[in-house]
Parts: structure tokens; C-alpha cells; sequence
């Protein structure tokens, strides 16, 4: 399925790594294009406010490498949230998120990181990722690894994605962020659409397209959602694109007052 341009009753939902910008060797080597910074200023004033970013990075990652926006963002799979009102909330189930022991989670892993410098440690404000996309070869090795820490920690849960294994918050998910964001203005009442690339997304695809909306894979591999993009250089085309189009066209005026 092709993708359409968005009109002005969607809601826009947008991964960042390997969605937005290109992957990088290590997580603060990533690269944002400029053009693509005014491309999501120009969707979020057409849209109302209706656009957040969803994603597994921190939201002090998302406010810097997309500066000057501060945009709607759920960070860390939902553990943390900024709604479009510019107040910073809980987690995706309204709930403030439950503090894990990550000094413990970090300890244990340091000889595994010390051993192979290749390996990257991610501390979160709620969890960590361990990123092997440098040696891919040592995923089982960091699986088990991760897999003996939180047996110890029931409030945290593993989770795989790209070249990295990620330890967050029991529950929290992108798509259960995504809902909470439907049920809230501007985003009640719209037609969602979420674009995203990884294993992490697909719970984000399900809920959309649950609530009527549209799903939307980058690259290849097996995925629930209904429409697919080849990379983000062509998720940053469909962008301006939506940008140009929307902003030739505004909102007819029985829009103007929705929420």
C-alpha cells in the first residue's frame, strides 16, 4: 500500500532512529537534517499541534537534536511524556514511572563492557540500552547477560530491538503512549498515522490501525503495518511533501475551532 499525503484531520505519530534520521554508529553520532527541522515545524502548526514524536531516546536527545522545536514526545517507550500543552507527564498509563535499580543493572554489565569496548551503555532517566551494533556478534552474549540482571528485577522488562537490547519499565509501550495521546487534545478525534522502523514500533502500528488510522514501516522485515516506506530519505520526501501540501491548503473553516 502507498502512502498518502496526510490531510488536516490526521494525527502524526513519528519514530526517530532510522525513521526520522538515518542510523549511526553510536546514538549521539546521529545526524538530523535542517530541512527536515522546518518540514516538522510547518506539519505541526498545520495540524494543530497534532504531531509527537515516539520514541525509545530520551526527550533532553529529542529537544537537542531537534532544537529549536520542543515538540509533543512520548521518550523511553512511554515512560515519560510531554503533551502538547508543554507540560511534562507520567508514563503511558498516567501513572508516574516506577524508578528501577539501574545502578545494579549497570554494575553488572560493566565487565561485559570492559571486555568488549565495542559494546555502547545507554543510561536513561528510566532505563538503558545496550546497543552491540558495532559487534553483532555478541548479541547472545548480551542477551544472557541482561537476561541473569533482571531476573532479579520483576518491575523491568527486556526488549529487542535493532542491534540493541533495551531494559525499561514493566507495561509502558509506544502503542499504549500513542493511545494516551488520542485521548487527549489536540490529538482526540483525529485519524492516527505512525511511522516507524523497528520491532519496537509495531505495538505503536497496532494501536493506530485499531483506532482507524494507518501504520507505516521503514525498510524491510516483516511488520503488522498496512503501508511501507523504503528509508528515511523517504520518509524525510513524504514529510515535505505533507509540509507543502498542507500548508497551500489550510484547514477549511469548519476545522479551524477542532481540537
Amino acid at each position: 500500500m502507498s502512502l498518502p499525503l496526510p490531510t488536516h484531520r490526521h494525527a502524526l505519530f513519528l519514530d526517530f532512529d532510522g525513521t526520522l534520521a538515518d542510523i549511526a554508529e553510536h546514538p549521539q553520532a546521529v545526524r538530523v537534517q535542517p530541512a527536515m527541522v522546518v518540514d516538522l515545524r510547518a506539519l505541526h502548526e498545520a495540524l494543530q499541534g497534532a504531531l509527537a514524536i515516539v520514541t525509545g531516546r530520551t526527550a533532553a536527545d529529542l529537544d537537542r537534536f531537534l532544537f529549536p522545536l520542543r515538540l509533543p514526545l512520548a521518550c523511553e517507550h512511554g515512560a515519560h511524556f510531554r503533551l502538547g500543552n508543554g507540560h511534562d507527564e507520567g508514563d503511558s498509563s498516567g501513572r508516574l514511572a516506577l524508578v528501577l535499580p539501574l545502578e545494579n543493572v549497570m554494575e553488572a554489565l560493566r565487565p561485559l563492557v570492559e571486555q568488549y569496548p565495542e559494546l555502547i551503555l545507554e543510561p536513561k532517566n528510566t532505563g538503558l540500552a545496550l546497543h552491540f551494533r558495532q559487534a553483532p556478534e555478541l548479541e547472545a552474549l548480551c542477551l544472557q547477560a541482561l537476561t541473569q540482571t533482571l531476573h532479579y528485577i520483576p518491575q523491568a522488562e527486556l526488549m529487542r530491538g535493532k542491534c540493541v537490547l533495551e531494559v525499561k519499565v514493566k507495561g509502558t509501550s509506544k502503542g499504549r503512549a500513542i493511545e494516551a495521546f488520542m485521548r487527549q487534545p489536540p490529538f482526540a478525534g483525529r485519524t492516527p498515522l505512525f511511522i516507524g522502523d523497528d520491532v519496537t514500533d509495531e505495538s505503536g502500528f497496532a494501536a493506530v490501525q485499531a483506532l482507524g488510522g494507518l501504520g507505516v514501516k521503514v525498510g524491510d522485515g516483516p511488520t503488522q503495518a498496512r503501508a511501507r516506506l523504503e528509508s528515511p530519505a523517504e520518509v524525510r520526501s513524504w514529510l515535505q511533501d505533507a509540509a507543502e501540501a498542507l500548508t497551500r491548503r489550510p484547514p477549511p473553516l469548519a476545522e479551524k475551532g477542532d481540537p
